[in-house]
């Protein structure tokens, strides 16, 4: 399992641990949980965007020298 794989499961738990709360704050802190999960996968997403946005652009100076 990837870590984006990781990060999307968590998510998918907290949101079906909100459906399942009874209690409002325990419904919220696992909506906001589950955001958080969200955001880091995003962020790792772009991270990873960018790396082989990198490394096409370090292999094409590569490739020229």
């Amino acid at each position: 399992m990837s870590t984006l794989e990781f990060y999307a499961e968590r998510a998918a738990q907290c949101r079906r641990d909100a459906d399942a709360a009874n209690l409002e704050n325990v419904k919220k802190r696992n909506l906001e949980a589950a955001m958080a999960w969200e955001a880091m996968a995003d962020r790792l997403q772009r991270t990873n965007a960018h790396r082989d946005a990198n490394e096409a652009a370090r292999e094409a100076r590569s490739a020229e020298a």
